[in-house]
């Protein structure tokens, strides 16, 4: 059993505290309320950082003294979204967010993980009809490791789990938004993730 705060009570924060929720972790959800995020982040040993992109990097660097020796695990994705709401550019070109995080929080090390899928394949990656795939992208080996046991948790065969190496490789994944626009408009809102096939 884990302590684990999720900063971010929407779909994707809700869905992520559910599901370890029943794998019998400890899991307190942060909503936008005046001082409830620093009190869930002084609490978790692990921080699950699923507030908007675009604002996560003010958000959590206002947290720094709360997420100090924490391990913050970054599901967000950073973007500029279109006049459909849906991502349209990265705002953090050459870059990720990830590696932001990283920097403003020197003193907590950052995972990303589990943000190249939609929300439902999170906590149910058997939902698919192939194989999907999880990465990670950190430069603390024992993070990392932990982070790989809540996937576990979550569902994830350690098979379907590859670490990428370090913070920098999160630009990788993060820039895989930008695929999702084009899937959704071309097969629906359905559940999808990808998947390396070897």
């Amino acid at each position: 059993m884990t302590t684990i705060a999720v900063l971010g009570n929407g779909r994707v924060g809700g869905n992520l505290a559910g599901a370890l929720t029943r794998a019998g972790h400890e899991v307190t959800v942060a909503d936008r309320a005046p001082g409830t995020a620093a009190a869930a982040a002084r609490t978790a040993r692990i921080v699950i950082n699923a507030t908007p992109g675009d604002s996560s990097l003010e958000r959590l660097a206002a947290l720094r003294d709360e997420l100090r020796g924490k391990i913050l695990v970054d599901v967000s994705n950073a973007t500029v979204d279109g006049p459909d709401g849906l991502p349209a550019d990265l705002l953090y070109p050459g870059s990720s967010l990830a590696e932001q995080l990283q920097e403003a929080l020197p003193e907590t090390p950052v995972v990303k993980t589990l943000n190249t899928m939609l929300f439902p394949v999170m906590t149910a990656p058997a939902m698919l009809t192939q194989t999907p795939s999880v990465f990670l992208s950190g430069e603390d080996p024992k993070a990392k490791q932990a982070v790989r046991a809540l996937l576990v948790d979550l569902g994830w065969r350690e098979g379907w789990i590859t670490d990428l190496g370090g913070i920098r490789t999160a630009r990788a994944t993060e820039a895989a938004i930008l695929f999702v626009p084009h899937v959704i408009r071309s097969r629906g809102f359905a559940p999808f993730a990808i998947s390396v096939a070897v």
